[in-house]
């Protein structure tokens, strides 16, 4: 039986990231960490031998740049890349840019952990889990997972919530138990489906 693979990873480690800054659709670059968590992710992916057909990314530098250094990484620069906003990480709205510690003295501890660990409660003038995964699964059921059926192997690069939305619906996740998962920078996760678009298989391809 043909297996169809389904590779998601997170982008490595932003600049942001690193100051503690919510990012949201802000665009800073990966830091020397960052650099070195995506090629690691390659060298993890290497191991599974997989060619792939198609990556699909957002519009933002450090996913792009998280699936452009893992292709280099397993020789495999030359396949399609579809970039588009839909895959993109959640808006923060009025959150982007500022310090979380400083974000908890501005509204309070418990509100910004409401904004940042609820499924359905957006921060001021941005998206919820639930507004991000509404622009997320629309895009992974036309344009990914139709290839996904066809046999080929499929790579995506994007960031913690597009991918919270993606497993939410791949491993068939409550709303209370998504917004706990935390997915690491850099790591891949690995999905095996049948002809039938039916998960069979997952695997953490790196070290919990």
């Amino acid at each position: 039986m043909k297996t169809r693979n389904l590779i998601l990873v997170r982008h490595g480690q932003s600049e942001w990231n690193e100051q503690n800054l919510f990012t949201g659709w802000k665009d800073p670059g990966l830091t020397e960490l960052g650099i070195k968590e995506a090629k690691n992710a390659g060298s993890l992916i290497s191991d599974k031998d997989i060619q792939f057909d198609e990556m699909f990314t957002s519009m933002l530098l450090r996913a792009q740049d998280t699936g452009a250094i893992i292709l280099d990484t397993i020789n495999q620069q030359n396949i399609p890349i579809t970039k588009n906003q839909a895959l993109n990480e959640r808006n923060y709205g009025s959150l982007a840019g500022l310090n979380k510690d400083d974000a908890r003295r501005k509204w309070g501890e418990e509100q910004v952990h409401i904004w940042r660990r609820s499924f359905d409660i957006p921060p001021p003038e941005g998206e919820s889990l639930k507004d991000t995964a509404e622009r997320v699964l629309p895009y992974f059921h036309k344009y990914i997972m139709p290839k996904v059926i066809q046999g080929l192997n499929i790579l995506v690069a994007a960031h913690g919530n597009s991918l919270r939305a993606l497993i939410m619906e791949l491993d068939l996740m409550s709303t209370e138990d998504i917004v706990k998962l935390e997915i690491p920078t850099g790591a891949p996760i690995q999905y095996e489906f049948n002809q039938n678009g039916e998960v069979v298989n997952k695997t953490k391809l790196y070290e919990e």
